[in-house]
Formats: C-alpha cells, structure tokens, sequence
C-alpha cells in the first residue's frame, strides 16, 4: 500500500474524533475501529448491509468560511440522495477542541467506491465507512 499524503497526526485526530448521528431520537456514536451496536441493529431493522459517515467541510482540512462549508454539505447531501434515501444528520466532533464540529451525514447502503467517490468528489482526506460488522473503518483518500 502507498504511504499516504496525510500527517500522521492528523490521521490520529480522525482516529480520536467522535462521530455522531441522530437517528429518530436516539444519537449513535460511532468511533474507528470499535463496534458500534447501535448502528448494527439499525443496519439489521433497515435492511442494509453498509453506511458511510461523511461530512463536505473544511476540504483537505483546510478551514473554510461557515458560509462555503454549509453550501458544500447542501451539495453533499444532494449527492447522497442520489445513491440512498436512508441519510441522517450528524456532527464530527474533536475531542481535543482544536477544530469546530463539522456537519456531517450518516448514509446507509452506501458501497466502498461509491463512498471513495464521494469522499474524493468533495475534497476530503479520509471517510468513515462500515460494512455489516457494524465497525467504523477510516477510509484515507489520499
């Protein structure tokens, strides 16, 4: 596999974020690499075997104006629809604070290329995918 483009530190900063969504009334959190059980039984009620969590903020981590970024996550979730219906609200958060909560989405049935696809179409590093293990897997995009 090629070394990547992204700092190792940043690539520690995704790693560390939480990432969350609501869902109905209930909030799901999801953190890389740890089995989310309530994204399972979500996946399991709707019939789907994998989700993307995806945010169009801040491109390549490079700190855009609230204004362009709202406007990029309006595309986003446009884009979104064309591949699910299944799409909740969400917010990427930094545990340490260095950066703002960054608007993001939760999409089910969202496949791995499709989700690189998206994740490249919309200037990001990295999303978070999870197939049917229910595990959030940070995908690097660069």
């Amino acid at each position: 596999m090629a070394k990547s483009e992204i700092s190792p530190n940043l690539i520690a900063s995704y790693k560390a974020a939480d990432y969350q969504a609501t869902v109905e009334a209930d909030v799901i959190t999801l953190h890389i690499d740890q089995y989310a059980a309530s994204l399972y039984q979500l996946l399991a009620k709707l019939d789907h075997q994998c989700a993307l969590f995806i945010t169009a903020f801040n491109p390549l981590s490079q700190r855009q104006n609230p204004q362009e970024n709202l406007v990029r996550n309006t595309q986003l979730r446009t884009a979104l629809t064309l591949y699910t219906n299944l799409i909740f609200e969400g917010t990427s958060t930094d545990p340490s604070k260095l950066w703002p909560a960054e608007q993001s989405f939760l999409a089910l049935g969202i496949g791995l290329k499709t989700a690189k696809t998206l994740g490249k179409q919309f200037g990001q590093n990295v999303v978070v995918w999870i197939d049917a293990d229910a595990i959030p897997r940070l995908i690097l995009l660069r």
